[in-house]
């Protein structure tokens, strides 16, 4: 049995999955990044290659794909693809129907079209401001005192939306933080942060060419709240993946080095 690796190093985590021949997901994890990526990608790939048998060393896989911020960092990596692509593949293996995501990383928001291969038809990013991404939402948690998981719920309480009018994440913190000293509620705080990012998306969604309905990957996929947000905005049914949606990047390159092994 031939095993095929893709890992995703990204700036807050790296993730890595294994896939045998059949395309089935032998191991997968996700750990927090170290200021090294090349030490990020080491300790995650050695992870999954622990946890399948037969395997030793990401060396024994028969290829093994790179991908994310620090996708040339990737000991062992046959080559590397870009983190668009990985995302596309990664979605279109777990669920075929799916033809747009909303890739929410922890410096960027991207909008992917996805072709009826998997491949990228086209894709729209906004890298230049942290307004938005993982990292936005770390200040917002840090300003409600919160875990990211309970500030994720906490907008779906509320009645109203007080809007957030700064566009950068260093004065939104301030202008949440303001906010929260005048006691205004602290739902309806959060639901002007969900919007304010939903806005965002839409705007990466639309120039992407998003239609009917729209996937979220990355680790924000898994906030509530702006699964709400961005389905009151974007008028699109948000579907839900079966498989991690945080891990769909490291899917993608997997799957992308098991269709080039299998063609050697």
């Amino acid at each position: 049995m031939k095993f095929f690796g893709g890992c995703d190093v990204g700036s807050t985590y790296t993730k890595a999955v294994i896939l045998d021949e059949k395309g089935t997901i032998a191991a997968s994890t996700t750990i927090k990044s170290k200021i090294n990526a090349q030490e990020s990608a080491k300790m995650a790939m050695q992870e999954v290659v622990d946890a399948v048998e037969g395997l030793d060393s990401p060396e024994d896989l028969a290829y093994l794909i790179g991908t994310g911020y620090g996708r040339n960092k990737v000991p062992f990596a046959d080559e590397n693809v870009s983190e668009i692509s990985c995302h596309a593949m990664g979605v279109h293996v777990t669920d075929p129907s799916v033809e747009s995501i909303i890739d929410i990383g922890g410096q960027d928001i991207k909008g992917i079209s996805i072709d009826k291969d998997g491949t990228v038809k086209n894709f729209a990013m906004n890298d230049k401001c942290a307004a938005g991404t993982g990292r936005f939402y770390e200040a917002m948690a840090r300003s409600f005192e919160m875990s990211l998981p309970e500030f994720s719920r906490l907008s779906l309480t509320a009645k109203n939306v007080i809007p957030i009018t700064a566009q950068c994440t260093v004065f939104a913190e301030s202008e949440v933080i303001t906010l929260v000293g005048e006691g205004k509620a602290m739902d309806e705080i959060a639901a002007g942060i969900q919007m304010a990012v939903a806005k965002r998306c839409f705007v990466m969604a639309k120039k992407a060419g998003a239609t009917d309905s729209i996937t979220l990957t990355g680790g924000c996929a898994k906030n509530d709240g702006l699964k709400a947000a961005i389905e009151r905005v974007l008028k699109l049914k948000v579907v839900e993946l079966k498989t991690d949606p945080q891990l769909m990047g490291a899917l993608g390159a997997a799957e992308y080095a098991r269709q080039k092994g299998l063609a050697a």
